[in-house]
């Protein structure tokens, strides 16, 4: 049989032990836990998940480098990167990727509108449209802008039809980067979208031994394509405004928005 009162003095220490543990334990949790202070677990992250940037959208300044700087960073207007014109291009970061820039205004791709919200803006020091003459892209400043567009595509995982010029996205009000801009040298670099060629001359003979198709089909096709046409079933001034835009982008020496049998091949070649 146990000697009573050693019994009874290791239930007294237990206890005393017990309660000075517990009293520890809780002024630990009262002297650290703050529902005010957050401590958020990152540990953890799903994997149904993707980038909130889905569309590149490229202009060109109409202006020098120092303006187009003063411009993009002090005035009501923003892109996220601006590359300069000179022997060794500069590119600015003026906004952050994750940051919403204010470059594409009133505009639509497929639907989506606020493009500013779901874009990356990039402005090329270019003079664009002087006079009746387009002004060419420096090839060097080019290279930089196929490097810094295979970055930011791997980022965020953006698809080669989201990859566009101001003038499709806001097609009656804007014309940047313009028909001198190099589309398909930059496609034919994994970047953007482009047409089977040897397709669109097939169709385009399809099409002028069999005549071409109406203005309804041509405003579904652009549609299709991601343009924001309307749904007239005329080729009123809107739809040609909207051809003219796809043309400087995939058919550039000629861009007057009639749409020939050439621009409608391309169209229905185009994936």
């Amino acid at each position: 049989m146990p000697n009573r009162p050693r019994a009874l003095a290791s239930c007294r220490r237990f206890a005393r032990h017990g309660v000075l543990a517990a009293l520890v334990l809780l002024l630990t949790a009262c002297s650290t836990y703050n529902p005010n202070v957050l401590d958020i677990d990152r540990s953890i992250q799903a994997t149904s998940q993707n980038s909130r940037v889905e569309f590149i959208v490229l202009h060109y300044t109409s202006t020098g480098n120092e303006a187009s700087l003063n411009i993009l960073s002090r005035r009501n207007v923003s892109s996220h990167y601006l590359i300069t014109r000179e022997e060794r291009p500069h590119v600015y970061q003026l906004v952050d990727e994750s940051r919403r820039a204010w470059h594409a205004g009133v505009s639509a791709w497929f639907g989506r509108s606020d493009m500013n919200s779901g874009s990356i803006g990039i402005e090329i020091v270019n003079q664009g449209l002087e006079g009746e003459q387009w002004d060419t892209y420096d090839p060097v400043q080019m290279q930089v802008l196929a490097s810094l567009l295979h970055e930011i595509i791997k980022r965020h995982q953006i698809k080669p039809h989201n990859i566009v010029g101001h003038s499709d996205i806001a097609p009656q009000r804007k014309i940047d980067p313009g028909p001198r801009f190099p589309w398909k040298q930059l496609a034919d670099q994994g970047i953007g979208r482009w047409y089977d060629e040897d397709l669109a001359r097939q169709y385009e003979q399809e099409f002028l031994a069999q005549g071409l198709p109406d203005a309804a089909w041509t405003q579904a096709a652009l549609q299709r394509l991601g343009y924001t046409v309307p749904d007239t079933g005329q080729l009123d001034s809107k739809t040609r405004n909207v051809i003219a835009a796809f043309q400087m982008h995939y058919r550039p020496d000629r861009y007057d928005g009639v749409p020939d049998a050439q621009t409608l091949a391309i169209m229905k070649a185009l994936r």
